[in-house]
């Protein structure tokens, strides 16, 4: 009786102190630490017993090393999450995510094909892919895949503001303004501001711009995009000292550096 009460207490210690684990690795998570959210996935993804809850902390130990512009940690974080649970959707759009960003568009289409066998309503497949459609001149399908995504979610911001972008990409500024004016006014958030600095800036309405990225900063200052446009506003007003001190902001917050490099050129060397 004694060991079986010894052993249910030393359990729910253990229990105790890995609920605590996690909730650190969250908050490091929240608070943009990306090195601290490294360091506690990977001590709970070893610990972990249960493959599903595993394979979790693989993949969010995977994102925090690639906002670390640990490319080559990350893809092998994906990988033992998808080893440890081969019907995570979250895990396909992650590695699909990822090798886009890296250029290798066709391997990226590879894992969005298997991903949406898996979960064919996962919005993340469809914006990325949208993404490398556009990327190589295939507008209808880019918007196709945002379309797809307001058939099972309609409020989908991200579909929303890639469908803005699709009409500024392709030159259509004042259309895409008009779209940035009515979702601004549907739903203000960083994400949409953001947005339309961009469309302002590519308008030579730098006024405008930096208004709006200022609010957007404001709306939330963890949102690292923010700080790469309005280095680019600052880079178009001649600024470039503001403006390099804007990237470092968004590399601390998790951009990766590596993505900013035609940028950083134009920062003089410290």
């Amino acid at each position: 009786m004694k060991k079986s009460l010894l052993l249910l207490v030393s359990l729910g210690f253990s229990l105790n102190i890995f609920a605590q684990d996690r909730i650190k690795a969250e908050e490091c998570f929240k608070k943009a630490d990306y090195k601290c959210a490294e360091e506690q996935y990977s001590k709970l993804a070893e610990k972990e017993q249960i493959q599903k809850f595993q394979s979790e902390y693989y993949n969010n130990l995977g994102t925090a090393q690639r906002r670390l512009g640990k490319t080559a940690l990350a893809f092998k974080s994906y990988e033992s999450a998808l080893k440890t649970n081969p019907l995570s959707a979250p895990v396909y759009a992650n590695i699909a995510s990822l090798h886009s960003q890296k250029g290798n568009k066709a391997k990226a289409l590879e894992y969005i094909e298997k991903g949406l066998q898996i979960d064919d309503k996962n919005p993340d497949f469809y914006l990325t892919r949208s993404k490398i459609y556009d990327s190589q001149g295939k507008k209808d399908l880019a918007i196709k895949d945002l379309n797809q995504i307001l058939t099972f979610a309609p409020d989908n911001v991200f579909a929303k503001t890639g469908l803005a972008n699709l009409k500024k990409n392709s030159g259509d500024l004042e259309g895409a303004l008009k779209d940035y004016n009515q979702l601004i006014a549907e739903k203000p958030e960083s994400l949409l501001y953001n947005g339309r600095a961009d469309v302002y800036l590519k308008m030579k309405k730098h006024k405008e711009a930096l208004t709006d990225i200022n609010k957007a900063i404001s709306i939330d200052a963890k949102f690292s995009q923010s700080y790469v446009t309005k280095a680019l506003i600052l880079f178009d007003t001649a600024k470039p000292k503001e403006a390099c001190e804007n990237l470092d902001k968004a590399v601390v917050l998790g951009y990766e550096k590596a993505i900013l490099a035609d940028y950083y050129a134009k920062c003089a060397k410290k």
